[in-house]
């Protein structure tokens, strides 16, 4: 008598298990293309509010690489980052933790405005714009990281401002 058990295993031949791994594999390449699509959509948004240098329809992966490769990101892809991975990317020292991106604010608005009081205080008004009109765009209050950051960058440029021999009370107000 024939086992049926054992003839269970003879229905899945190497070849039906090669087409089902490559099944799988290509399944598991649409839902990362498909998220990191997403991802590029949300922060192309993001930039757009912010006036960086996203267009109508920028939404090419490619175009988002080549963003975060301009403010210096150089790690894994987005979209194929583990839970743990991204949590150290947002970490208090991770590259977009508070520490670091409230750096790369902050130095923009410092090293763009060569020291010149009008232009520190242009740049700190400026941000404080870019972040109120992100809150319009995400319906109202943003992570508390987005607060922290902010707060930080802002810190930053009044130090800038006091080291410069201005104050940091807007004297035209």
């Amino acid at each position: 008598m024939i086992n049926p058990i054992n003839n269970l295993a003879s229905l899945h031949t190497p070849t039906q298990k090669s087409e089902r791994e490559e099944r799988v594999e290509e399944l598991k390449k649409v839902h990362e293309n498909t998220k990191e699509k997403q991802f590029v959509q949300i922060m192309t948004q993001v930039q757009s509010s912010l006036g960086l240098r996203a267009t109508e329809g920028d939404t090419s992966v490619q175009d988002f690489k080549e963003f975060l490769s301009g403010i210096g990101y150089e790690g894994k892809p987005i979209a194929s980052l583990s839970q743990d991975e991204a949590a150290e990317l947002i970490s208090e020292d991770g590259f977009f933790g508070v520490k670091q991106t409230s750096e790369r604010i902050a130095n923009f608005v410092i090293m763009g405005s060569g020291g010149d009081e009008e232009m520190l205080r242009e740049g700190r008004k400026g941000i404080l714009q870019g972040f109120d009109q992100a809150e319009k765009m995400w319906g109202g209050k943003l992570p508390d990281i987005a607060y922290e950051t902010i707060a930080k960058a802002v810190e930053m440029i009044d130090k800038a401002l006091i080291e410069g021999g201005f104050s940091i009370m807007d004297e035209k107000v």
